[in-house]
């Protein structure tokens, strides 16, 4: 994916990571952690919809939500969007992140002011730890598993997610791509049923990610939960309302695989 560059809005080291903003052509504004990009003001809502809507729907009735990262906010849009939700904190490692998507996401960062929403600027690790049996869905919201989300990929951070989750509590983390990186979510996927006795894989089109699409891994606490199937609906005039790519029948279909991956998986 190539995009043209307008203007570069922001361009900095923070403690963790080069973040860049730049006003894209076609594209809207896009924030780029160490050369990737995370989001663009024209397709991030497939993916924020997605990663927020699917561990949600598939919970009879969430009412405490754990997000951790998504410093752009859109996550955090996209989950005070269910009136079930009571509070949501958000676990964001760089503060950077926050400050560019409040200075140049708008609609994204629009979650960060919500008052059922609290930010908390730290290490997700270290805070799964402190809050074990805290949440209904836990949403990991991560860059590729390098740098500052290089843990967030581990076994153990998966150990820690289920130790933080409620009865009945879901995870849903960003699962990588299916073309290019069935090795690693094999082997994620491997660990979390050890864990989980519930786990699935879903995926979503996302035009400016690495061929198109991002997957996500969604893990359950309890035995017998059908994450693929919506546990709750939006109305049809809410999802016409609220939504622009996740509905019911986008839910279900998310798990259907093409069969390379099934096989792979």
């Amino acid at each position: 994916m190539t995009l043209q560059v307008s203007e570069i809005l922001l361009a900095k080291r923070s403690e963790f990571q080069d973040v860049l903003v730049f006003k894209s052509a076609t594209y809207g504004n896009v924030l780029v952690l160490d050369g990737v990009i995370q989001a663009t003001e024209r397709d991030e809502f497939s993916y924020q919809e997605m990663i927020a809507h699917l561990p949600l729907m598939a919970h009879p009735d969430p009412k405490n939500v754990l997000v951790i990262g998504g410093g752009d906010g859109g996550v955090l849009r996209e989950v005070v969007k269910h009136s079930c939700v009571e509070s949501v904190t958000l676990v964001e490692i760089d503060a950077a992140v926050i400050d560019a998507a409040r200075r140049f996401l708008p609609g994204m960062a629009a979650g960060f002011d919500h008052p059922k929403v609290t930010l908390h600027v730290g290490d997700g690790f270290r805070y799964l730890q402190e809050n074990q049996g805290a949440y209904d869905v836990i949403i990991t919201d991560s860059s590729d598993p390098v740098g500052p989300a290089e843990s967030l990929f581990q076994d153990s951070f998966y150990g820690l997610m289920h130790a933080a989750l409620r009865p009945g509590g879901i995870i849903c983390t960003q699962g990588e791509c299916q073309w290019l990186h069935l090795d690693i979510i094999r082997s994620v996927l491997e660990a979390s049923r050890k864990i989980y006795p519930v786990v699935a894989y879903a995926w979503a089109s996302v035009p400016t990610y690495p061929c198109g699409n991002m997957g996500f891994v969604l893990c359950c606490k309890e035995a017998g939960r059908d994450l693929r199937r919506p546990a709750r609906r939006f109305s049809r005039e809410q999802e016409a309302e609220l939504l622009r790519y996740y509905n019911a029948e986008v839910h279900e279909a998310a798990f259907v695989l093409p069969q390379f991956t099934k096989k792979a998986l």
